[in-house]
């Protein structure tokens, strides 16, 4: 999506010779609208892609934008936004945010350090940016650094003890859903919404087709090999769906042996355990069963497709956001 391309904005505006600044949520008091780690990118002629605060303060913040594009020195933003502002563009109550505002420039945010950020951002590398406000020291951390492993599992931007602000750039949330039965048809749209990049993976054309699924991701190779090529790393969800042992296990054996942040089977209580049986026959521990959520979703009593799918959507994310 083209609002989530922030930094790659800046940094074609600053190429571009428009100039560009970035601004970013440090922390937020109350009901603020945007969570610490926002980003809204500012060009040198006033265009903007992002938001820091739902629309209460941006216009205030491009005006300090083209300040520090003409000055060159990054500064600190502090805005009150009221309960009446935040009604105002549709929120319910205000709060207090921090915003660190940099211009793309040797003096402030690198245009290497940034071209570096959206490198990784392509390439679906972990990768934080840290800032010291009081000497303006800065940093690129990689997703590795176990000092900040919390905060990449947790995607948790904002201010370290030691007062450095960490803006995390993780890689977008995938969910690979295999089988295109009637539950993913209600998930995919469900899915993209909450903000997932989502694939559907069948090989079966007639249950696989665009008919079916207007406008989405198509795989129509066989599960192991689909998920193989496709890659699942740590910000990926896996849902199999099809009933069927020769399409689901293959995807559940290639979800367990990496580092996939959920796992989602579809079938009843019985259903799964002859699951957890032939899983344990091909010699798969307690350790790696419990990683399977089966009967897939949390327990609403959901009876539709679109009600399950609201159940698997629910607890893909209390998995991502609770652990």
């Amino acid at each position: 999506m083209e609002h989530d391309r922030i930094p790659e904005a800046a940094l074609a505006w600053h190429r571009a010779g428009r100039g560009a600044a970035l601004a970013t949520v440090m922390r937020t008091w109350g009901s603020a609208p945007r969570q610490a780690g926002a980003q809204l990118a500012v060009s040198g002629d006033g265009e903007m892609m992002g938001s820091v605060s739902g629309g209460c303060v941006e216009g205030a913040v491009v005006a300090e934008a083209l300040d520090a594009l003409a000055d060159g020195a990054p500064r600190v933003l502090r805005y009150g936004v009221s309960d009446g502002d935040a009604f105002a563009v549709g929120l319910a109550c205000g709060g207090t945010i921090e915003v660190l505002l940099e211009p793309v420039a040797d003096s402030a945010l690198p245009e290497a350090m940034l071209a570096e950020i959206t490198a990784a951002r392509a390439e679906r590398r972990p990768l934080a940016y840290g800032v010291h406000p009081e000497s303006w020291a800065r940093r690129l951390i990689p997703g590795a650094d176990p000092e900040q492993a919390d905060r990449f599992r947790a995607d948790r931007s904002g201010p370290a003890e030691d007062g450095e602000v960490i803006t995390l750039f993780n890689p977008p949330l995938r969910l690979i859903v295999v089988g295109a039965v009637h539950i993913a048809q209600a998930l995919v749209p469900m899915a993209r919404l909450a903000g997932h990049d989502v694939t559907v993976v069948d090989p079966r054309a007639a249950f696989a087709s665009a008919a079916r699924f207007p406008g989405e991701t198509l795989v129509e190779d066989w599960p192991d090999e689909a998920l193989a090529a496709l890659g699942l790393d740590a910000r990926t969800a896996v849902v199999t769906l099809t009933h069927d042992p020769k399409l689901d296990d293959p995807a559940i054996a290639a979800a367990l042996d990496s580092e996939a942040y959920y796992l989602g089977c579809l079938g009843s209580t019985r259903t799964h355990a002859k699951r957890l049986e032939r899983l344990r026959a091909a010699g798969r521990d307690d350790a790696a069963l419990a990683r399977l959520h089966a009967p897939v979703g949390l327990d609403i009593g959901a009876r539709t497709p679109a009600e399950i799918a609201v159940a698997v959507l629910a607890q893909i994310t209390a998995t991502l956001r609770r652990g």
